[in-house]
């Protein structure tokens, strides 16, 4: 796996389809890795014309990791960002915004377009917000803008998120942890099969594993607070998608998102939870397209929050 050097530290990266095609960049979520991108929705971007790039987020994947920050108490930043007390993470999502700009510099791309998941999301609105120049366009999927009021996962969803694996340093028992957290957070509509599941996990485990920076990257997360203020600089045309039946960032997180951020267009999948489904890719991959090319009919989704 190639890396490169960019904001000081070392991050590891894929690249897929011609260089001289219009770049795309794709921002994992929370303690995901590149892979976590489904190769075949790599595969149909680069059919559709992009070159796509990959990589692993600081503390996570083959990226440099801080575990010399050690791991910070959740519970307590938990009680500190209620008492509004600030917080003083390792890093703050900022950084990982500029991560994110420093791997394109490396490549030698001016501009792209940026799609982000989840907690990958939240880095490309601030890369949108901070740096417009470089941001052809923007798609924010399962995010949210991190305002306060906005409801949060499900009990279900909470429960497996709290649920620890019962064997530290045990390999099955962290597949099945993460399998069942994946099943509790996926799409009901379109359940992805155990097997499926079991060896996505076994791959990305085996890939690299690092607890540490997963509630690190969390804790970035929640330094970072309510981000309304950025995306309503936001220039770059902008797409939120989000799923009807996400229990881990409820639907009007992705609603919240998108009245935030001027003229940006939501679009609603029924059924959709918080994963990408092999059913809904090439509906994904076909949104992505239309509005990267500007083809994407006004839109005429009601502003209105939409309460859980």
């Amino acid at each position: 796996m190639p890396s490169l050097n960019a904001n000081g530290i070392r991050i590891a990266f894929d690249t897929a389809g011609d260089p001289k095609s219009v770049p795309l960049l794709l921002v994992s979520g929370l303690g995901l890795q590149l892979t976590a991108w489904p190769d075949e929705f790599v595969e149909g971007l680069v059919e559709l014309g992009f070159y796509v790039i990959r990589f692993d987020n600081r503390d996570s994947g083959l990226s440099t990791k801080f575990e010399h920050a050690g791991t910070p108490s959740l519970g307590l930043a938990w009680l500190k960002s209620l008492l509004r007390i600030p917080l003083k993470p390792p890093y703050r999502l900022e950084d990982m915004a500029d991560d994110a700009l420093g791997v394109l510099s490396a490549l030698g791309v001016a501009r792209a377009h940026v799609v982000g998941m989840s907690m990958g999301g939240m880095v490309g609105q601030l890369m949108a917000a901070k740096y417009p120049s470089r941001v052809l366009s923007l798609t924010s999927i399962m995010s949210s803008s991190g305002r306060r009021g906005l409801p949060g996962p499900t009990q279900a969803a909470r429960r497996a998120l709290l649920r620890r694996p019962r064997g530290a340093g045990d390999i099955d028992a962290a597949i099945d942890y993460n399998v069942q957290l994946l099943q509790a957070i996926g799409s009901p509509a379109y359940p992805t099969p155990e097997k499926h599941l079991r060896r996505r996990v076994a791959r990305a485990l085996r890939r690299n594993c690092c607890p540490g920076g997963v509630v690190r990257q969390m804790l970035a997360v929640t330094a970072c607070g309510d981000r309304t203020p950025q995306l309503q600089t936001i220039v770059a045309p902008t797409l939120v998608i989000h799923g009807a039946a996400d229990p881990l960032v409820p639907l009007a997180c992705g609603v919240d998102t998108a009245q935030a951020i001027p003229g940006a267009r939501l679009e609603v999948i029924e059924g959709m939870g918080h994963d990408l489904p092999s059913q809904l890719l090439e509906r994904l991959l076909a949104l992505i397209d239309a509005h990267a090319h500007g083809k994407m009919a006004p839109d005429s989704t009601p502003r209105l929050f939409v309460k859980q």
